[in-house]
This record gives structure tokens, sequence and C-alpha cells, in this order.
């Protein structure tokens, strides 16, 4: 009696999934590519070593706060104010967390640590939307998986070339690759802001960030980020109580 092994490649396999999330990331990782070579360059030009650099986007993986944490470093700011400042810019991920818990709830604590530390502004908005829809199939936690590995290799990978760049071409920072990360954040937004209050904070933390701008030590983020947050919650309360009266 013989048996017939075979690998089926369907939607509910386990590698099937973690390559769709790859995929549906990779127009993520493109806004992403200039924005990691950037940080490398200007880690680097702040006087980074470069196993400091690489060792922040290996264990902190998170583009934004580097940046902002890099700049600090480079204007000589205390640490006391690098690390409030940090804090207050990844603040967004408490709700990312809190938004994943149905579906991280019934994992493992292996997969809660992992999905937990690679859940990024990118891979958020992907998984976000495939544990979200009904259609059974299992192993989506390997979908999450997929989009965080490709972001995590592409955002190390990037940094080490804007390390050895850097050296080469000593004007990168200058050329406007920067731009790149912003246009990919707003299309990652956009499409999710289906609520007034939603609006309301968004619009609110981008005009307070421009006023704002000036300020020293990067106050002007922690001002537009705090700001936001308090336009949305006072707005969210303001069209619930309108919505239950009606």
């Amino acid at each position: 009696m013989s048996m017939n092994y075979t690998f089926s490649f369907k939607n509910n396999s386990f590698l099937y999934q973690f390559f769709e999330g790859a995929k549906d990331t990779f127009p993520l990782v493109v806004g992403a590519v200039p924005f990691g070579i950037i940080f490398g360059t200007l880690a680097a030009t702040a006087g980074l070593s470069s196993w400091a650099t690489m060792g922040m986007s290996m264990f902190v993986f998170a583009g934004s706060s580097q940046f902002v944490a890099v700049s600090l470093v480079f204007a000589g700011t205390a640490w006391p104010m690098i690390v409030l400042t940090t804090f207050v810019v990844n603040l967004r991920h408490m709700l990312y967390g809190a938004t994943m818990v149905p579906f991280y709830k019934h994992l493992s604590p292996f997969w809660k640590i992992v999905l937990a530390f690679g859940l990024t502004d990118e891979t958020f908005a992907v998984s976000v939307n495939r544990y979200s829809r009904k259609d059974g199939v299992t192993g989506k936690r390997y979908y999450n998986l997929g989009s965080m590995v490709f972001m995590y290799t592409n955002w190390n990978l990037c940094t080490f070339i804007g390390l050895t760049a850097g050296k080469a071409f000593p004007g990168i920072s200058r050329w406007g690759l920067d731009f790149a990360m912003p246009a990919t954040f707003i299309g990652m937004v956009i499409p999710y802001l289906v609520t007034k209050p939603m609006w309301a904070s968004v619009v609110t933390a981008g005009t307070v960030s421009i006023l704002a701008a000036g300020l020293p030590h990067k106050l002007g983020l922690m001002a537009a980020a705090i700001a936001g947050v308090i336009v949305g919650l006072v707005c969210e309360k303001i069209f619930c109580n309108k919505e239950e009266l009606i």
C-alpha cells in the first residue's frame, strides 16, 4: 500500500497565506525603501556607529521614532526628552494593538510576541483588513507574519544600504527621497477615514504639525499627536451622544 503525499497550494495553506501577506505589502514596501535608506544615511551623519544604527533597525524596528531619535541625538537633546518624544510618536501602536486583540487573543504567547513586535503601520494596514474578512480561511496569522517578515527584511536591508551609500554619496539625504514615505502614509490612512471623528483627528494633527513645526526638540510632533487624539476622542463622544439622542 503506497501513500501519495502532495502539496496543495490553496488559500488556506500556511505558505499561501505567508506569501499573500508579503505580496499585499509590496506597494507599501516600495514607499519604505527610500525612507530606510535615508535613515541609514542620517544616522551615520548624526554620529551613530554602524552597529548602533543597525541595532536600532533590528531591535526597535519603528521608522518614524528612529528618525526622531536620530535627529534629537544629532541636536544634542537630553536622553529623557528623546525617550518621551519617541514614546509619544509611537502611541499609535497602542491603538493598533487594541484593534488586533480580538485576532490575537487565541494565539500562543510566542505568536503574540512575534506579531506584536512586527506590528508596523504597513503591516497593520494590510493585516487588519485580512483578519476582518469573514471568508473562513484559517492560518491568517501566517499572512500577518509574511507581511511582517517582508517589512523587517526590507527595513534592515535599506538601513544597511543607507549606511554604505551615505559614505559614497554624502549628499544623498538632500535628494528628496524622503517624500516617498509621507506619500505612502497618506495612501494608507485615507481609505480608513470613514467617520467624522477620524477626519477631525487627522486634520487637527496635520494642522498642528505644520503650525508647530518650528518648535525645538520635535515638540511639534508631540503637540500634533496629542491634539489629534484629544480632538478625535471629543468628536467621537459628541457624535455618539447625538446618535443616542436620535
